[in-house]
């Protein structure tokens, strides 16, 4: 590799997310010490990926066909929909293990500063999904964002009377301890209290 291909490297490797310049100097550096090790699998899994990877045309979902694995599991087909904001929360939702319905990725949230619109997300989508699946939850998996806030807000609307409707709850996370939390979570978290 010339100079040139590996300023190349960096510089692309440096645009990766948590990455800047210094830690993406430092991992192409250790791709090159580990070359038979690391960098030629990678360089091979990353052209393969190029190649296979695609949306699910149901859900939204990252994979390599058309329908993923998800959407193609009947053991999945529980009625319920977690509706997210992107491929990161659905994954997020997937490592903890605990929901075993269908997803529907949005891919973004109403930003009316960023001029996003409804028709500038899967919304109709999830609406006929909604009706052919039989659904009867949909769990709205949103950020609890101004944004995302007001899209749920809007899919809320939008399902009435339609489909039940719920989301996750908010409040203080385990572990966390008051002092720390901002005020937003302290009132979201007594207004969603429970009994014991």
């Amino acid at each position: 590799m010339s100079g040139n291909e590996i300023d190349t490297l960096i510089d692309l490797m440096a645009k990766l997310p948590g990455l800047g310049p210094r830690s993406a100097r430092r991992a192409v550096l250790h791709l090159i010490r580990k070359r038979a090790l690391l960098l030629t699998p990678l360089a091979d899994a990353m052209q393969q990926v190029a190649v296979t990877a695609r949306e699910c045309l149901n859900c939204g979902n990252v994979g390599t066909s058309d329908i993923c694995d998800i959407c193609a599991s009947e053991k999945r087909a529980t009625g319920e929909i977690c509706v997210v904001e992107d491929v990161a929360d659905l994954w997020a939702m997937e490592r903890a293990g605990v929901f075993k319905g269908r997803y529907h990725v949005l891919g973004g949230t109403l930003s009316a500063l960023d001029g996003i619109g409804p028709e500038d997300l899967a919304i109709p989508r999830l609406i006929d999904r909604i009706e052919a699946e039989s659904v009867t939850e949909v769990i709205l998996a949103l950020n609890a964002t101004v944004d995302g806030q007001t899209t749920a807000h809007y899919i809320a609307d939008q399902l009435e009377d339609r489909v039940r409707l719920t989301s996750l709850a908010q409040g203080v996370p385990i572990g966390g301890e008051l002092d720390y939390l901002d005020e937003g979570t302290i009132s979201a978290a007594l207004s969603a209290r429970k009994s014991l």
